[in-house]
């Protein structure tokens, strides 16, 4: 058993990262010290002088562990990794209010490509951005591929007999398919793009204006009329990203602001003296935490994250451990990098307009949190008329089920879970079908009940959490399913049922044998409706993707040594898979990718099977 004030004493007086662990160990915090002898005893001692949040947390310590290292910035960058890689309770984990996003440059394929992506990924691309219009994103990935004449297909072998697309033929694309195209002229062009997502967009203005004063001169004036819609295009962009700044400068602005809903950071990316885009975070409930405090463990989880480190960051307040911070930001960045609180000039104006801004943006978010908050107490409310007053004030976790199949095949079942009336996605669970055959739903709806509650009774932690009640989508029959499994497993958990009337419309929740109209009840009918449409949702869209990769499957996968980029190769290389029977294993060897010993594994597999008899490596079932 580990005893803490045993384990306190052996601590070091040397800095590091401290793991609390609760009673299961997980890991609920992760924290850094210059002494973890001195930090992690405070944990321990009077509580008077903690916020609310730690002393929440205090309780649930039920073990410690520590990692020694060998400097105070080598403590933080550890932190910042056992973060990122625990993602425990009790640290700030940033989620976007909003995914904004990006435009990426594919460096590392061979001819790059101009993409809009939401998802920013170490994958040797360059991202620019986030971007708060997706409309200004498409207007300059559309300016751009067609100035420039950009590859845009995502092809990246072309095989003898491959057929050009539409915009090789409009001469939107200069044809890489088809050969000849000089990758150093290309690669220019690329350059000159990126210039231009990076700011610099005069040089792009004034090859367009010498390109549209050269078609105007040659009397093309159609081509003309198009460069000139480029141009208007380019300032209608420079007008969506306000000059804010006299010099050319790059720089960050990091805001805090609480509401209702809890604290939200902002940051404002400033490029070239433009200010170009917004990023909001939902912090959550800060539990009474400095905003000092806070600002730092926001800058220690963005900027490791963050496409670019500016040089400087405007703050309205220094962060805890400014100095260590900016040495860290520094080593990241590769040069000085500075954390400024204005106090004049033009700086502390901007400042002062993000801040209204941050403002405006807090208070919709308040006014829609304390509609929020009047729609749950109305569904806290109408539970209760339900479930009874003591069991529906309890009620905050709500799973619910759904099968999905087409005539019986390819069966499947889904799970979703809400939380406090919003959908927990990461408690999502999907199930196929194994005992059940056609088309028997409450057959399956018992295998998938069963499967569910039995490993939450044998301890999977994928499973380990209980729902407060069961929404069973359908009448009397789904709820008596429910409960008959339940009882087998010797489980208390109620289930209600969602009735639908002959337009299958919810009508009613049943409970222990009395239905509840839901006229009436609009909170509660939109709640139920919001439940039975995304498990509906999520069982379709599995059974989807199954039948989907059912269909991609080939006769190519059972061939022991074909993996998918052989198939693809050899479907490209002899266009149909009677092709590929009838060819020799001479000229199976010769495709793209194939060796000799492939190509006798693919002849080998097909004399079998012209044969009558089962195919080597398998086994009959």
């Amino acid at each position: 058993m580990f005893d803490i004030k045993e384990e306190l004493k052996k601590l070091p007086d040397s800095p590091g990262c401290y793991l609390h662990k609760d009673e299961f160990g997980q890991i609920i915090y992760v924290g850094k010290a210059v002494s973890l002898r001195n930090r992690v005893r405070q944990y321990f001692q009077s509580s008077k002088n903690q916020t609310p949040k730690t002393r929440e947390m205090v309780k649930h310590i039920a073990e410690f562990e520590y990692i020694t290292a060998g400097s105070e910035m080598e403590a933080l960058i550890l932190e910042c990794n056992l973060i990122k890689r625990y993602r425990p309770k009790y640290n700030i984990v940033l989620r976007d209010d909003k995914t904004y996003p990006y435009i990426k440059v594919t460096l590392k394929e061979q001819y790059p490509r101009v993409l809009k992506t939401r998802r920013v990924v170490n994958d040797g691309s360059k991202y620019f951005g986030p971007y708060a219009d997706a409309g200004s994103v498409n207007t300059m990935i559309s300016l751009l591929n067609s100035v420039y004449c950009l590859k845009r297909c995502n092809a990246q072998s072309f095989p003898e007999g491959f057929t050009p697309c539409l915009n090789y033929h409009i001469h939107q694309c200069r044809g890489i398919c088809r050969g000849g195209v000089d990758r150093e002229e290309y690669m220019k062009s690329v350059e000159k793009a990126m210039d231009f997502l990076a700011g610099k967009d005069r040089e792009l203005v004034k090859e367009l204006d010498s390109r549209m004063e050269k078609a105007a001169a040659e009397l093309r004036f159609e081509d003309a009329a198009v460069i000139r819609d480029q141009l208007a295009a380019i300032d209608s962009l420079q007008e969506k990203q306000r000059v804010v700044l006299s010099r050319p400068e790059d720089l960050d602005i990091v805001i805090l602001v609480s509401g209702l809903a809890g604290a939200h950071a902002l940051v404002f990316a400033v490029r070239q003296g433009k200010l170009s885009g917004r990023e909001s975070f939902f912090l959550g409930d800060t539990g009474g935490e400095s905003y000092a405090h806070l600002l730092s463990e926001f800058i220690k989880r963005y900027y490791p994250e963050s496409l670019t480190v500016p040089k400087e960051i405007l703050l309205s307040q220094l962060p805890e451990e400014s100095e260590l911070l900016s040495q860290w930001l520094s080593d990241m960045r590769g040069s000085s990098v500075t954390l400024t609180v204005p106090a004049r000039g033009e700086k502390r104006a901007l400042m002062d307009v993000v801040r209204k801004d941050a403002q405006m943006m807090l208070k919709d978010i308040d006014e829609r949190a304390q509609r929020q908050i009047e729609k749950d107490k109305a569904v806290r409310k109408q539970l209760k008329e339900v479930f009874g007053e003591e069991l529906g004030a309890r009620i905050h976790r709500v799973e619910s089920y759904d099968i999905s199949h087409i005539q019986g095949t390819d069966s499947v079942g889904a799970m979703v879970v809400f939380d406090d009336g919003r959908p927990l996605k990461k408690a999502y669970r999907r199930f196929k079908i194994r005992t059940i055959e056609g088309a028997d739903d409450t057959g399956s709806m018992i295998e998938v009940l069963f499967r569910r509650f039995r490993k939450a009774v044998d301890g999977d932690p994928g499973f380990k959490d209980l729902p407060d009640a069961i929404f069973m989508d359908g009448g009397a029959g789904q709820v008596n399913a429910a409960k008959s499994v339940l009882a087998a497993l010797k489980l208390d958990i109620p289930v209600a049922g969602m009735v639908k009337d002959d337009k299958h419309r919810t009508r009613a929740m049943l409970y222990e044998g009395e239905d509840t109209p839901l006229k009436g009840r609009h909170e509660l009918f939109s709640y139920c409706g919001r439940i039975q449409e995304e498990v509906h949702r999520f069982a379709i869209e599995y059974h989807r993707s199954l039948r989907g990769k059912a269909m991609h499957r080939s006769v190519l996968d059972e061939i022991p040594g074909i993996g998918e980029k052989r198939k693809m190769a050899l479907l490209n290389h002899f266009g149909s898979v009677d092709a590929i029977k009838a060819a020799s294993a001479e000229d199976l060897a010769k495709a793209p990718g194939m060796n000799a010993k492939a190509a006798e594994a693919v002849t080998r597999y097909f004399k079998v099977e012209r044969d009558g008899s089962s195919p080597p490596n398998t086994t009959e079932v």
